[in-house]
């Protein structure tokens, strides 16, 4: 699975609660740019993702704790490849991708 953060402290704090609940095996944290459009322009931000290292079954359970600690309105919370998703998120990749079919 994969989230990103606006920053460190909050990539530790999801994670950490991940591992103690054993929602999660491992994850790794990476120092990223993500250029996106949000609200009609293109951002560009530095950002914390999260390699989430887990199971299908899990999904649920982690999407909930994320959105229960994330800061941003429309979190990153995929499943690699792409089984399930944030509505919200699938939503806008569908949006910026002109309606393509299948998200990879």
């Amino acid at each position: 699975m994969l989230t990103t953060t606006p920053n460190l402290e909050l990539a530790n704090s999801i994670s950490n609660e991940l591992i103690e609940k054993k929602l999660a095996a491992c994850i790794s944290i990476n120092k990223i740019t993500s250029i996106y459009h949000w609200e009609g322009k293109t951002e560009n931000s530095d950002e914390f993702e999260l390699k989430i290292k887990t199971k299908l079954k899990n999904f649920k359970k982690i999407k909930k704790l994320i959105i229960s600690l994330h800061t941003y309105d429309v979190p990153e919370i995929l499943a690699i490849p792409i089984l399930k998703g944030s509505k919200k998120y699938l939503k806008f990749i569908d949006k910026n991708t002109k309606g393509q079919n299948q998200c990879l």
